[in-house]
């Protein structure tokens, strides 16, 4: 748009005047008006002088004076309407970040070396968990069983020590429903959990053989036996 254009078109908007009511005052068309406004038309400084008396905008003397003059004392932006203030948005208060405590802390770490690291439970002879310890694991498993299948025994007397056993050691037990020969085991039978070296016998027969000094032994049915699993390692309490 040209500086007369806008002119003529701020005055005729001031004036809540449409093109057509305009150009009915000037005796010229509105298509006249709209290409003067647009900047489509030159038109001769009489006729402009013409157009801006018909809205109000000269002065007496105008003759004494350019189109240019004419167009550069108004005020452009006093004609068009003043925009409207933006009011910055305020800004949403962040949510305080709350200090993690010990046991967030700790869990994190255990997170991050779940696939290193697996905390074991470490059960007594009543099969209530006492504590937990932490236990490698190698592709994914811990001595071939899965990690949530393996416990720690927490022996609870002498009666292993003639197979190295004492009082308060921790023994890594894995998971084995079944006998195996030589082994020694964790079993239930007579009400109570405790270790034992399984020896196969002939006619569905075991012998669990324990000791504090000496060696002993105690055949038993099969049936009368339920295995909990298998002892694969032994750490001594000093």
């Amino acid at each position: 748009m040209s500086r007369l254009g806008d002119l003529i078109m701020l005055e005729r908007s001031r004036q809540k005047l449409t093109r057509k009511q305009v150009a009915r005052k000037c005796g010229v068309s509105e298509s006249y008006i709209k290409d003067v406004e647009e900047g489509r038309r030159i038109i001769q400084d009489d006729q402009a002088r013409r157009i801006l008396r018909t809205l109000g905008t000269s002065q007496r003397n105008e003759a004494e004076f350019s189109l240019d003059e004419i167009a550069a004392t108004v005020d452009l932006g006093t004609l068009a309407p003043a925009p409207k203030p933006v009011q910055a948005k305020p800004e949403e208060p962040q949510p305080a970040v709350k200090p993690q405590t010990k046991e967030e802390q700790s869990g994190i770490w255990l997170d991050a070396l779940s696939s290193v690291l697996r905390p074991v439970p470490v059960m007594n002879a009543g099969w209530i968990q006492v504590s937990r310890r932490m236990v490698p694991i190698q592709d994914g498993k811990i001595e071939g069983a899965k990690p949530d299948k393996v416990v720690y025994f927490l022996a609870p007397d002498d009666t292993m020590r003639a197979m190295r056993i004492e009082k308060g050691d921790l023994v890594l037990v894995v998971p084995q429903t079944l006998p195996v020969d030589g082994a020694i085991m964790l079993v239930e039978y007579g009400a109570h959990r405790c270790l034992r070296r399984v020896k196969l016998l002939g006619n569905s027969s075991i012998l669990l053989q324990s000791g504090d000094r000496d060696l002993g032994a105690e055949s038993v049915h099969i049936s009368e036996i339920k295995f909990v699993g298998r002892a694969v390692r032994v750490e001594i309490a000093l």
